[in-house]
């Protein structure tokens, strides 16, 4: 569905915008000759207000109108009930918010809060841009995207428009494949499949040709190094942060593709949506963005011995993550008065 590119500007939201990876990601979005209009909204206790943020992007030299949105939490109110302006006749949404794992803080607790911070966006969306790709980067996106998807169905809306953005992932196993063989990063393209968190994520150095020819023995310690290389940011930072300015390179890596897509040049990037590759209802796998957003979901394609035996391991602890996402949404229905 290959359409002549054409000079059409796309309207661009970024939920988060004044945050760790959402100011990053929203100077990378304003850079982008295709966005024509960009929103960035967050909530008047951010660091930085998103008047600052959006004030300070308006001054770069480019085409793109930068516009803040921001909402009080202690108001009560919800992006549904405020944000019009923000969202309507949106293109592509790309949501960096919700709040980091804090020590001592479980699992199923930053699920339970992030959940509740990506519905009330979501549901937004589904209200001002319901024809919007939405890109979640809110952890943990393993189950926090299987959960907006059925938000998006209980509104009668498509949920193949919800992408949970993995690009991170491949953008580190692209790097660390490079600094092992010289082979230059552009033309390196390592697919990583699966999730996005710990053992769920798979990248298939078998299928790249420059991947294929690092040594066997080498590959289960690079597949681990990809796998823990949030860590590696973490513990360099001592403390003080997490990855922002890769994941909100990453990220803006991915919204390009969408936006190329939208305007007629299909692109293919590794993302998590729902799927019928495999037996789980949601997989990370290549995917084409066309003019209508995700419109080709590729099949996994041939694994090396190990890859199989860790997309077992990788589904295991995928399907456990979907189905926490779920539960975790019901239980926030319930206790909602809809």
């Amino acid at each position: 569905s290959k359409m002549a590119p054409s000079d059409r500007k796309f309207k661009v939201c970024i939920c988060g915008g004044a945050g760790g990876i959402g100011q990053p990601l929203s100077m990378l979005m304003a850079m982008d000759d295709r966005v024509g209009e960009l929103s960035v909204y967050d909530l008047t206790v951010s660091a930085v207000p998103a008047e600052g943020v959006a004030t300070d992007l308006a001054h770069l030299n480019m085409g793109s109108r930068v516009r803040a949105f921001g909402l009080d939490p202690k108001s009560g109110d919800k992006p549904k009930d405020k944000l019009k302006e923000c969202f309507y006749d949106a293109d592509l949404v790309l949501i960096p918010a919700g709040v980091p794992r804090k020590p001592g803080m479980d699992r199923s607790d930053l699920l339970k809060i992030n959940l509740g911070i990506a519905k009330d966006l979501v549901e937004a969306c589904a209200k001002f841009c319901p024809g919007a790709i939405i890109g979640l980067i809110v952890n943990p996106v393993n189950s926090v995207v299987p959960a907006m998807c059925e938000v998006y169905r209980r509104h009668g809306l498509d949920p193949k428009k919800i992408v949970g953005i993995t690009t991170l992932d491949v953008v580190r196993a692209n790097k660390f494949v490079h600094e092992i063989t010289g082979v230059k990063t552009s033309d390196i393209h390592v697919p990583v499949i699966g999730g996005h968190a710990g053992a769920s994520i798979l990248p298939l150095f078998s299928q790249d040709p420059a991947g294929a020819k690092i040594p066997k023995e080498l590959i289960p310690d690079l597949d681990k190094r990809v796998q823990d290389a949030g860590t590696e940011v973490v513990n360099a930072k001592a403390g003080k942060g997490s990855a922002t300015l890769s994941m909100a390179y990453a990220g803006a890596m991915f919204g390009k593709a969408v936006l190329a897509g939208l305007d007629g040049e299909p692109r293919t990037e590794c993302a998590y949506v729902q799927s019928d590759i495999t037996d789980l209802p949601y997989f990370a796998s290549k995917v084409t963005f066309g003019p209508f957003g995700v419109e080709e979901i590729h099949p996994l394609g041939k694994l090396s011995e190990h890859e199989e035996a860790r997309l077992v391991e990788a589904k295991k602890q995928l399907k456990g993550e979907i189905e926490d996402g779920l539960k975790a949404l019901d239980a926030l229905y319930s206790g909602a008065k809809l």
